[in-house]
């Protein structure tokens, strides 16, 4: 639809409560929206764009057509707004970035090796759940109690397929686990332990004391001192341990505070949990500054208490909300309990408004220190190169060895940090020997032809093209796009005596000297090393991989299957020539046993 079409559709909808559905070209759902009257509300969209902020102008530029869906009421409205954010998760709604629902922990006793993990949700999966607890850090501080007063582990290593693989890692050398990963360490002490973890999380505190004590005694008199002090020590942690913080973390809020901060470029959305006037937890979200404060605090208010499937008695507010009463509504309607949204004007809970605002604003503040820095070395980056700017770059680099297996990486950073899901790799083709120009010159146009036709992956347009390399890959790279009718900001890299990047270097041979600077000549590094780790990595892949399989291949008589066997039962290549031929009858056959001697031994 054209935005005249938009606008007069907009203009014949009715004066009456409902949600209306904004949707892209592909019909992408990318905003939804409610309203006391949709006629007044969807109109202004198409009204005089100019008044709007200029993230409502480009949300309006993608609109193609829209649809309304008219309720019965306000209310009606609200709940179908929910529940449609929910589902399509819009582009252009301020949504939660993940679940904020009450952690549990969950504990799958039927595993052969069973972990404790944190969640969101309880599922019926077989596994225990225990919870919900009051917050997210104080359920972890739990857990990693549990962990290390019965020294289990907290690795990311997977048991059983990596016992044994390894020497322990530093926390078995820092005595905060067991060592499990070891290969004498069977897997019913591992389960012992886990059931200790399970009666702790049940509250049975007494009763895996008792287990430990009895234990230590009976080491005790087998004059093992050794291992009755380390059960001394874990029964001195049991009881240091407690009820206290467990009770503590299973306790819910009844009252919580909403903060709400904001600088230029970022916002901040608190969660200040308590309980009996005492400060359980706290979450937040950080979001791009809104347009409206109110209605973004709104809009993660339903959807912050709705995933979480529970509220407390009280909730306190930095400033009126439009539907607060509906909201409200909804929560009693939907969970059986009313929740009460109050702005507080005076007294301690608007001290505690004022704490939670501090805490948000110091959030916003901390996040966009960070982006405002990246910013600025960005703005800095392309003012040194006379170029608009240069929030995406791509850099390439050649991997060869004598002209074999000669591969390109492509490496994407955007916005100064690694963007992995963007970068490229290319085996080359068609290239005799070591040609460094020739090789940079296919690689430039295959990855912009791919852009030129509009592929996946390779659609974006980059501001800024590295090349690893002097004036010449530069130049190279430049021509390569001028074949394609192209033109986009190209530099090589020039290196100092110890192989890092001092000055990039136009196609025409100016040099810009970036060795002065440290920000830039960090980034300028950065992307260096990872473009050329990069395209060795895969060099080296596709080298092992022709060097493993190569000369079997060529040997009569020696297909897929034998070249398996060989090297499962000789484990390389080097250990298959050296063997004797009554070695290699005992796995092929005496002609095949016969081929593969004569290749390897024939002078």
């Amino acid at each position: 639809m054209t935005f005249d079409e938009l606008k007069e559709k907009a203009l014949s909808l009715p004066y009456a409560p409902g949600v209306y559905i904004m949707r892209s070209r592909d019909d992408t759902v990318i905003y939804v929206g409610k309203a006391k009257r949709l006629k007044d509300r969807v109109s202004q969209y198409f009204q005089d764009t100019a008044s709007h902020t200029p993230k409502t102008r480009l949300m309006v530029s993608h609109i193609h057509h829209f649809d309304v869906i008219v309720a019965a009421s306000e209310f009606e409205a609200l709940v179908l707004e929910c529940s449609l954010i929910k589902q399509h998760l819009p582009k252009y709604n301020i949504l939660l970035k993940d679940d904020k629902g009450y952690p549990y922990l969950r504990l799958n006793m039927k595993d052969i090796y069973p972990t404790i993990t944190m969640v969101s949700k309880v599922s019926n999966d077989g596994a225990e759940y225990f919870g919900p607890f009051g917050g997210r850090s104080v359920t972890h501080s739990v857990l990693e109690a549990i962990r290390q007063t019965l020294k289990l582990p907290n690795c990311k290593r997977q048991f059983p397929k990596d016992i044994g693989k390894d020497r322990p890692c530093l926390n078995y050398h820092m005595n905060q686990c067991a060592g499990w990963c070891q290969a004498n360490i069977s897997s019913v002490l591992y389960r012992e332990r886990i059931g200790q973890a399970r009666q702790l999380l049940m509250g049975n505190y007494k009763n895996v004391a008792n287990e430990i004590r009895t234990q230590m005694l009976e080491s005790a008199e087998r004059l093992d001192f050794e291992l009755a002090a380390s059960l001394r020590d874990r029964l001195n942690a049991v009881e240091l341990l407690g009820t206290k913080q467990l009770v503590t973390a299973l306790t819910l809020a009844d009252t919580d505070v909403i903060g709400y901060g904001q600088t230029e470029a970022k916002a901040c959305f608190a969660v200040l949990h308590y309980s009996g006037g005492n400060l359980l937890d706290k979450d937040y979200e950080i979001i791009a500054t809104p347009d409206d404060p109110a209605e973004a605090v709104s809009s993660l208010l339903k959807q912050y208490y709705l995933s979480k499937g529970l509220a407390p008695k009280r909730v306190l507010l930095p400033f009126s909300l439009e539907d607060s009463e509906l909201f409200c509504q909804l929560m009693e309607e939907r969970f059986e309990r009313r929740l009460r949204l109050i702005v507080p004007q005076r007294g301690d809970n608007l001290s505690m408004v004022a704490m939670a605002n501090k805490n948000a604003l110091e959030e916003a503040q901390r996040v966009t220190g960070k982006e405002e820095r990246v910013n600025a070395t960005l703005e800095l980056l392309s003012k040194m190169l006379s170029i608009p700017k240069a929030d995406r770059i791509e850099s390439f680099d050649i991997s060869n060895i004598s002209g074999t297996d000669i591969v390109a990486g492509m490496v994407v950073f955007q916005n100064a940090k690694p963007r992995k899901k963007d970068y490229k790799r290319f085996r080359l083709e068609g290239m005799s020997g070591q040609d460094d120009y020739g090789s940079m010159r296919q690689v430039i146009i295959r990855r912009f032809a791919h852009y030129q036709a509009g592929d996946a992956g390779f659609d974006i347009a980059p501001d800024l093209l590295l090349i690893d390399g002097g004036v010449n890959h530069a130049r190279v790279a430049v021509e390569a796009l001028e074949s394609l009718q192209l033109s986009f900001p190209v530099f090589g890299m020039v290196k100092d005596d110890r192989h890092r990047t001092r000055a990039l270097v136009t196609s025409e041979g100016k040099e810009i000297r970036i060795d002065q600077n440290q920000t830039i000549f960090s980034l300028i590094g950065n992307i260096q090393e990872e473009t050329h780790h990069f395209a060795i990595s895969y060099h080296k892949q596709l080298r092992s991989k022709r060097l493993r399989y190569s000369q079997l291949d060529q040997i009569p008589g020696i297909g897929p299957k034998r070249k398996q066997e060989l090297l499962k039962h000789f484990k390389s290549i080097a250990a298959i020539s050296k063997a004797s031929l009554a070695e290699l009858e005992h796995i092929l056959p005496k002609d095949a046993a016969s081929a593969v001697h004569l290749h390897f031994h024939e002078k």
